[in-house]
């Protein structure tokens, strides 16, 4: 059987099983453990790493995990529930879940798996803050509650952490840290989330998100360092000239996507002016019909470009580095340095208020795939080199395990897999995903 994902990394596996109980999932684990049969745990596709694909063995999809509780200040989910329905369910309640990753098809375990985060993580932060307990299936067979503020019961040694706001590479192991911290973004190789219980905040009071054009990106530049600080701002976007062309946007230069609660117009009207935007050919609203429209014309970017790429026969290169936001224009720039001299397409855009930025080339030859898999990899390495992490919000899963290696000495690695050896004796679970199996 042959699996993919959103970027067009495809897999085989043996078989497929979709258990609908807690209990069909321990006796599907402790049988895979007992035989070394690998297990890569399936949600809805949306990933871009190859998380989710399998390297033989069984996949094991979740989609029938679809409990929903909704109550005060919390939701009790199921990990095949999808994002978007949590979100509707949370509205109509009067509440609000607040990470958005960009496919909000995205299955809940999958988010879990990444610690997803997406635009307004600039305010609320990853999917990791959000969480209040899991229920997880071990490799043993093993199923256990994990509360907020349950510490781990074995000795890890610490690994450093890079001065971003967001980092997702990797185990983010410390002394006594907490089970949830340690399963959410371990990418399937920990343990199989079933459920999770998810803090809810409640429904924002008035907003006003637009879309702001720019002449120029290096007026837009600016406009990001003199907004950052701007209160209750909830997300701060970006877009590039050839982003916009891609998905048969206005022309201009650059895009800032912004979304404040409780704002005041006429301070707007006086940051537009003072930053040089062009103001008349921008867009506002504070209607949840406007953050729909907002968010589908963000969101249609990275669904070209996938689109682009099947198309063409390729994989999406896809950059997930984020640097300190004091060092973001100095990571932009070595980007643009490497698009001069890369003669294929390719578009910037994305997080660049917690300073990390995607560059998505759409090799068209060989030769191209060649040139911009070289320049992931001098641009993880630029991203170390300026504080930074080599994955922010996707993992790592197969197609850029290597990248760990940039990041982090021998020696964090190894504490790293002894973590997974200690869980996963078998190494079963996720196999492929972080680390060589060896």
């Amino acid at each position: 059987m042959t699996f993919e994902d959103a970027s067009g990394y495809t897999g085989e596996a043996e078989r497929l099983e979709k258990p609908s109980s807690a209990e069909e999932v321990s006796a599907i684990l402790a049988e895979a453990s007992r035989t070394g049969t690998p297990v890569t745990v399936a949600g809805a596709g949306t990933g871009v790493t190859g998380g989710a694909v399998p390297a033989g063995g069984i996949v094991l999809s979740l989609e029938r995990f679809r409990r929903l509780e909704i109550g005060a200040g919390e939701a009790r989910a199921g990990a095949g529930l999808l994002l978007h329905e949590l979100q509707t369910a949370a509205r109509k309640a009067g509440q609000f879940y607040a990470p958005d990753p960009t496919h909000n098809a995205a299955a809940l375990g999958g988010t879990i798996a990444n610690n997803a985060s997406g635009s307004r993580s600039f305010r609320y932060g990853s999917t990791r803050r959000h969480l209040k307990s899991l229920l997880v299936a071990f490799a043993d067979g093993s199923v256990r509650e994990l509360e907020r503020g349950s510490s781990i019961d074995f000795d890890v040694a610490p690994v450093r952490r890079p001065a971003t706001t967001k980092h997702q590479a990797g185990y983010q192991l410390a002394p006594g840290m907490d089970w949830v911290d340690l399963i959410c973004g371990s990418e399937g190789t920990l343990g199989v989330v079933l459920e999770a219980t998810f803090t809810l905040l409640p429904a924002p009071g008035e907003r006003l998100s637009g879309v702001v054009f720019f002449p120029s990106e290096a007026l837009a530049m600016d406009a990001i360092d003199a907004w950052r600080g701007v209160p209750e701002l909830c997300l701060l976007e970006y877009v590039d000239a050839a982003s916009l062309r891609l998905i048969n946007g206005p022309k201009a230069g650059a895009a800032l996507l912004i979304e404040q609660e409780h704002p005041d117009e006429d301070e707007w009207l006086t940051r537009l002016e003072a930053a040089g935007a062009l103001e008349g050919e921008s867009w506002f609203g504070t209607a949840e019909a406007d953050r729909e429209r907002f968010r589908k014309f963000r969101h249609a970017l990275p669904e070209k470009v996938n689109d682009t790429v099947r198309q063409r026969g390729y994989l999406k290169m896809g950059t997930d580095y984020a640097v300190p936001i004091a060092r973001h224009r100095d990571m932009l720039a070595r980007y643009r340095a490497g698009l001069a001299v890369f003669p294929g397409d390719a578009v910037v855009y994305g997080h660049v208020g917690d300073g990390h930025l995607h560059v998505n080339m759409m090799p068209a030859s060989d030769a191209e795939k060649e040139q911009s898999w070289g320049l992931m990899h001098t641009w993880a390495a630029d991203a170390v080199a300026l504080g930074g992490t080599v994955g922010a919000e996707h993992g790592l899963g197969k197609r850029k395990r290597h990248l760990l290696e940039l990041m982090y000495s021998a020696a964090e690695i190894e504490a790293m897999r002894a973590v997974k050896r200690r869980l996963d004796p078998a190494w079963i679970l996720g196999r492929g995903n972080l680390f060589a199996y060896v």
